[in-house]
């Protein structure tokens, strides 16, 4: 069974994420979402909310594509994550050279904790490459539109948070 690890700390999950997710699906049977736990960036969602709005948005997506995805929260390294959900391979999405770069960094230092994990990179969509969790916050807090960016579930979450 090909199992693949999606992390990220998806606050809050946007359209990028679920094209990076339904892309996955194609390459793996099992796809973990690894849901992370980073006390560094102060997340405007709870872990629980966070890993409620995956689970809703990916509840019909495993049936449509033949993939079984589980969401699991995580907030140890990454590459122990990956052991510890059996995963071979870590699946990351790209949106520019600046998270190529950073990533670059991380695979180098995975693949010295454990070499028999290999990270995949998917491209964001074209329509996704500006989509970033950081910036729909931004957005929300100051009134404007992120519709165009998250499901209408996650928009009507942000509204409710954000007022």
């Amino acid at each position: 069974m090909r199992i693949g690890l999606y992390p990220g700390t998806f606050d809050p999950v946007t359209l990028g994420h679920i094209d990076i997710i339904e892309r996955a699906c194609a390459l793996v049977d099992r796809l973990v979402i690894g849901v992370a736990i980073n006390r560094d960036k102060a997340p405007l969602f709870t872990l629980e909310e966070r890993v409620v709005m995956i689970e809703t948005i990916c509840s019909d997506l495993g049936a449509r594509t033949g993939t079984e995805i589980v969401v699991h929260p995580f907030e140890n390294l990454l590459i122990d994550c990956a052991r510890d959900v059996g995963a071979q391979m870590i699946i990351r999405g790209l949106r520019a050279v600046a998270d190529f770069e950073y990533e670059y960094q991380m695979v180098g230092m995975n693949r010295v904790l454990d070499s028999s994990v290999e990270t995949v990179f998917l491209m964001a969509e074209a329509k996704h490459q500006a989509i970033a969790s950081k910036l729909v916050k931004e957005i929300a807090r100051l009134g404007g539109d992120v519709s165009h960016f998250v499901t209408p579930e996650v928009h009507a979450r942000l509204k409710e948070r954000l007022g």
